[in-house]
């Protein structure tokens, strides 16, 4: 097998069995720990904070597309005390990421070694995408990128899946989907996708292999 064919099941007359992996990003292949850009702070004051104004909620409604400015006047008008801390959390944003998860790259490496297609279906904010490459280098190597709040809809929406298969133009049967969340792998295999919850790089690895990818131990 040379290195630009796609992975194929000996068994099946019809071709590849998996051709293309779809990854998440944060925590799979990007270290994110939101209580970065508050470093010398102590941590229960800072998840005092993140609990009083929902972060959460702020977060996830950021990945869907509202911008910053609007999330920043919510909370200015609700917890005008809080808003300082929630301004430093945009404005210092690339401390949240923590590089590259061990592995990953070498495994995405070897993903596209093999053959097959790469591809990124991330809830992130769009104001701050600009942060995810230099800190994973490994995401260049992905052959295109749905990036949440560009879209204005965040996983665990089926529509976003959906836009993943015409877009990426995959067949589901034939993709995996590797998400940190098992909410967003569940709604990945509602449109037909091989679903794996990630746990660690090691993990992925098994899983891969037990699809009938030949990825390394």
């Amino acid at each position: 097998m040379s290195s630009a064919d796609p992975v194929t099941d000996p068994t099946s007359p019809t071709g590849p069995a998996i051709d293309a992996v779809v990854y998440d990003f944060g925590n799979v292949l990007i270290g994110w720990d939101p209580f970065g850009p508050y470093e010398g702070r102590p941590r229960a004051e800072i998840a005092a904070f993140f609990e009083a104004v929902d972060f959460d909620s702020i977060n996830h409604a950021a990945d869907a597309g509202t911008p910053y400015a609007v999330l920043l006047e919510r909370v200015e008008r609700t917890h005008p005390d809080q808003v300082a801390d929630l301004r430093r959390y945009v404005e210092h944003y690339e401390l949240s990421l923590t590089g590259p998860i061990d592995g990953s790259a070498e495994l995405v490496a070897e993903l596209k070694g093999l053959g097959l297609r790469l591809y990124g279906l991330t809830n992130w904010q769009a104001e701050t995408f600009h942060s995810a490459e230099p800190a994973a280098p490994a995401i260049g190597l992905m052959q295109d990128v749905i990036v949440s709040g560009r879209e204005g809809m965040a996983k665990p929406d089926r529509r976003i899946f959906e836009l993943a298969v015409e877009r990426f133009g995959v067949d589901p049967s034939r993709a995996v989907f590797v998400d940190d969340k098992a909410v967003n792998v569940d709604a990945a295999r509602g449109v037909g996708f091989h679903g794996v919850v990630f746990t660690s790089t090691e993990a992925l690895r098994r899983d891969l292999r037990a699809l009938g990818l030949p990825v390394a131990e």
